[in-house]
């Protein structure tokens, strides 16, 4: 059977809501120790959601923060990261309520594209049995796919080579000097970052850019249209 790495609930594209859950400092912490035990991602703490005044807002302050509970907390944030369980264990027991960040460059790159062509890509790749690593979705209706290191740099050349110029269809390649937020962070009100295809024993082992990169191309073409 598939070892599977169960941390976030079902796994399902993000829906509409009447109810945000509270955000669980065990579960967080939880998956945290995880990614770094069992995919050996590094992983950040980041800034987390508190009550106000009976308002729930960002730890950093910002009454308009863009990511509320779901960014970096010091301009550092790069040389904090780390793969240790043990130091993540301690993070999270400073900040239990700490966003999960997975800086990009590293182990992983993400392919970010819009949520309506990245379920048409999956859907496309899935019959076509091509092998994928983990994918996220996001409540801002974006879905991230895990690759191999090294994707910011080529994406653009791999669109060219499509018939695209790389600036004129919505996919991007996160890489070196970014990050992803990892469920089951939550993201204000707009609610939690969610696996589409979660991380097993399967997929452990990550694609190529190029192998993913012409149907996510085609995907975010037809909406290009």
């Amino acid at each position: 059977m598939e070892e599977t790495m169960d941390v976030t609930g079902p796994s399902r594209f993000p829906a509409g809501t009447s109810q945000i859950p509270q955000q669980r400092g065990e579960r967080l912490r939880d998956a945290a120790v995880r990614y770094a035990e069992e995919r050996h991602w590094d992983v950040l703490s980041g800034a987390w959601l508190e009550t106000v005044d009976g308002v729930e807002r960002c730890s950093c302050g910002t009454a308009d923060c863009p990511a509320p509970g779901a960014h970096p907390t010091g301009r550092d944030w790069v040389n904090q990261a780390t793969g240790s369980a043990v130091v993540v264990r301690r993070l999270w027991a400073r900040t239990p309520r700490a966003s999960i960040l997975l800086p990009t460059g590293r182990t992983f790159d993400a392919l970010d594209v819009p949520e309506s062509a990245g379920c048409l890509a999956l859907a496309r790749m899935e019959r076509r049995q091509v092998e994928l690593g983990p994918v996220t979705c996001t409540p801002g209706r974006r879905m991230l796919f895990f690759v191999l290191p090294g994707a910011a740099a080529k994406i653009p050349d791999l669109v060219r080579n499509l018939g695209w110029p790389p600036n004129a269809i919505d996919l991007t390649a996160r890489g070196e000097g970014d990050y992803v937020v990892a469920p089951p962070t939550r993201v204000g009100l707009r609610g939690p970052i969610q696996w589409a295809r979660r991380p097993t024993a399967a997929n452990r082992w990550l694609p190529d850019a190029q192998e993913l990169v012409s149907a996510l191309a085609y995907a975010c073409g037809r909406e290009h249209r």
